[in-house]
């Protein structure tokens, strides 16, 4: 039976993909990328040929069904997403769990994603963290932002450039402009940078010097009383 690889790419570097996903983007029949655009670079670096199908968040819910019937049927099948590993903050999870209830074998492969090397390199604990991901927009952001105060766990957020300063904002309201927080951003790229401070003193910063790509932060838990 055909199954389907759930293969991370770069986050940056291109280096950074293991010789075993190119081997099976190779070899697989189909490749589903987020962005046929941004992955058809990737590919062309690594001289990869495999046909690509775009898969992304508009499109997701109206062909996991019929994808995972697909590969039931015989066909190999890749998941890729612009950066990283798909289904963290990317598409994936559908089609995963589609495969799954088809009784589609579905192997995901090890490889780069950004909380990671974000989470290690902020020297704040990390033996235990709750990944939350985007926070909600506008509805529900308040709302779990209340229960974030709570957490003593690390916490571990992405966000866009343009929103990090009201993200920095409501976080101090939340937690206190003391708080200790990380922030990486470019990961692995020639512009990697990791700042670190309060959140009082990383707002300052950014407020001087806008922000641009995209961004991990890397927040303290509630101090153990």
């Amino acid at each position: 039976m055909a199954q389907l690889f759930v293969v991370p790419t770069p986050i940056g570097n291109l280096g950074d993909i293991s010789f075993r996903a190119v081997e099976i983007l190779k070899s697989v029949d189909l490749i589903l990328a987020e962005d046929t655009r941004t992955s058809g670079k990737l590919l062309k670096h690594y001289q990869i040929e495999t046909p690509l199908k775009s898969h992304h968040m508009h499109n997701e819910h109206k062909l996991v069904d019929v994808l995972a019937k697909r590969i039931k049927n015989g066909e190999n099948m890749a998941l890729i997403t612009d950066a990283g590993t798909p289904a963290i903050s990317d598409p994936g999870f559908l089609l995963v769990r589609a495969c799954i209830e088809e009784d589609v074998d579905v192997s995901c492969l090890p490889g780069a994603t950004a909380f990671v090397p974000a989470l290690v390199n902020s020297g704040l604990p990390n033996d235990k963290f709750v990944f939350e991901g985007f926070l909600p927009p506008k509805k529900g952001r308040q709302k779990r932002l209340d229960f974030l105060v709570e957490e003593e766990r690390t916490m571990v957020l992405y966000e866009s450039p343009y929103k990090l300063l009201k993200t920095l904002r409501h976080l101090a309201e939340k937690l206190g402009e003391n708080r200790k927080i990380s922030v990486s951003r470019e990961l692995t790229k020639l512009y990697e940078e990791n700042l670190r401070g309060s959140l009082k003193e990383v707002m300052a910063h950014f407020e001087k010097n806008p922000p641009k790509g995209e961004l991990v932060l890397v927040v303290e838990g509630k101090p153990k009383t």
